[in-house]
C-alpha cells in the first residue's frame, strides 16, 4: 500500500505544525465512504446526490495514519463550516489523499493494455438487421403502417 509524508510548517498556524502520514485505503473502504454519502434513486438506481465534501472528509481522515501529538485534524473540524481547519491546509490534506488514493500513471496503463493471452471470447457475427422486440404484430397494425405510407 502507497505511503506518502508531508511535513507542515506554520504556514497554517503552529497548532497544525508537524508530520502527517497518509496511507492508501482498500477499496472497499472507499466504496463504504462514497455509499454513505450518496442517496440513489429507489426508482432507477440513479444518483440523486452527493455530499462530495463529507467524501472527501472521510476519504482525509481514513488515509491519515499519524499526526502530530496534538491531533489538530479531525472528522468535525474538517466539516465544520465554522470552527474547520484553513482553506489552503484542506487543499493540501486533499492533495495527499487523492494521490495516495489513485491509480498511478503506471497502473492505469498496465490496466488498460490489452492482455497477453488471447481473448476467451468469439467475435459474434451477425446477420441481417435487429428486430423489434415489441412483441408480434397484429394485422391491424401492419395495415395501419401501410396506410400511413401510402398517404404520404
Amino acid at each position: 500500500m502507497r505511503k506518502e509524508t508531508i511535513e507542515i510548517g506554520t504556514e497554517f498556524g503552529t497548532e497544525y505544525k508537524g508530520k502527517y502520514v497518509f496511507q492508501e485505503i482498500s477499496w472497499a473502504k472507499r466504496s463504504r465512504i462514497i455509499q454513505r454519502h450518496t442517496k440513489y434513486s429507489q426508482m432507477t438506481g440513479q444518483v440523486q446526490s452527493s455530499d462530495y465534501v463529507a467524501i472527501q472528509a472521510e476519504t482525509i481522515m481514513a488515509s491519515l495514519k499519524e499526526q502530530p501529538e496534538n491531533k489538530s485534524i479531525s472528522l468535525e473540524k474538517l466539516l465544520s463550516e465554522d470552527e474547520g481547519i484553513p482553506v489552503g491546509l484542506g487543499e493540501v490534506l486533499s492533495q495527499v489523499a487523492n494521490r495516495v488514493n489513485s491509480l498511478t500513471r503506471e497502473e492505469s496503463t498496465f490496466l488498460s493494455e490489452p492482455s497477453e493471452e488471447a481473448s476467451q471470447t468469439l467475435p459474434l457475427r451477425s446477420t441481417g438487421s435487429a428486430k423489434s422486440s415489441g412483441g408480434p404484430r397484429t394485422s391491424s397494425e401492419s395495415s395501419q403502417r401501410k396506410r400511413c405510407k401510402s398517404s404520404l
